[in-house]
């Protein structure tokens, strides 16, 4: 159980091991940057969990794109308990444990709900989701899922039906460079303390190649950090060959079985079209 568990917030703080990206996920909503069609201030989901009411959601997305990061701060606008498993190597066991303090913690004096966050749901097969199911219905949890995949062909349709599905789009340009901006000047969880500077050319270019993904841009711009040595000014300066190297060459996406395998093909068609 304890394996399987996502660990967030300041309990990553002291671990000089955790990656720049974690220690970099946003510590409030105000914080997160992106996705404003899904948490502006007059957007019904944020009106809504501060109303008190908290739905079941899916958050369907390209990776880096601040699922995992959204469904926790989401969960701090409420005084709801959080608990945190990934499908990939979780089973049906360690929810059932999950289910079963939940039950315990909403029968007892503080009458505390519990969100369950379930990444990378598409993971589960439709047993282990047949297990979710119930305890959502009865209100033992409100559940969380993170997906890559389109929910419509990987999530059940009971599950579902009883959970609101929101997309999150990659990350613009803008985003990106703010989001590495940041990470070069926080003294705290970012690469402050170790005098970073990047290039005019060498930033854009991260942005860039980064398809909108942070942690990928994060990824690499931790690695080019590390790479870069230190100058007579004692200072660490990373230039457009130095983020090339990390790099090497741009990753795209693609999913033989999903949606991009499709966009992909329809792509090419239009392509040929327009010859």
């Amino acid at each position: 159980m304890e394996n399987s568990l996502i660990v967030f917030g300041n309990l990553l703080k002291n671990n000089d091991f955790v990656p720049l990206a974690a220690r970099m996920r946003p510590q409030t909503l105000e914080d997160f940057v992106g996705q404003e069609h899904i948490i502006g201030p007059q957007t019904t989901l944020i009106k809504s969990i501060q109303a008190g009411q908290m739905p079941s959601l899916i958050l369907w997305g390209p990776p880096g794109s601040g699922k995992t990061s959204l469904a926790w701060l989401l969960s701090k606008l409420t005084s709801h308990h959080f608990e945190s498993i990934s499908a990939v190597i979780a089973g049906v066991t360690e929810l059932r444990k999950i289910v079963s303090t939940a039950r315990n913690r909403l029968n007892s004096m503080s009458s505390q709900q519990t969100i369950l966050f379930v990444d990378e749901i598409h993971r589960f097969n439709k047993a282990q989701q047949d297990a979710i199911l119930p305890y959502v219905e009865d209100g033992t949890v409100i559940f969380i899922g993170a997906t890559t995949e389109n929910p419509s062909f990987e999530v059940i349709s009971p599950l579902l039906s009883r959970s609101l599905t929101f997309v999150l789009k990659p990350l613009e340009y803008e985003h990106i460079q703010r989001i590495l901006v940041q990470a070069i000047s926080d003294p705290i969880n970012g690469l402050g303390g170790m005098n970073v500077s990047i290039e005019v050319d060498a930033l854009q270019h991260l942005v860039e190649i980064s398809n909108g993904d942070a942690r990928t841009a994060l990824n690499t711009l931790e690695i080019s950090a590390h790479a870069t040595t230190r100058n007579p000014e004692d200072n660490r300066k990373i230039t457009l060959e130095t983020i090339e190297g990390a790099i090497q060459r741009p990753i795209v996406r693609y999913d033989k079985s999903g949606d991009i395998h499709y966009d992909t093909i329809s792509a090419f068609i239009k392509s040929v079209r327009g010859s």
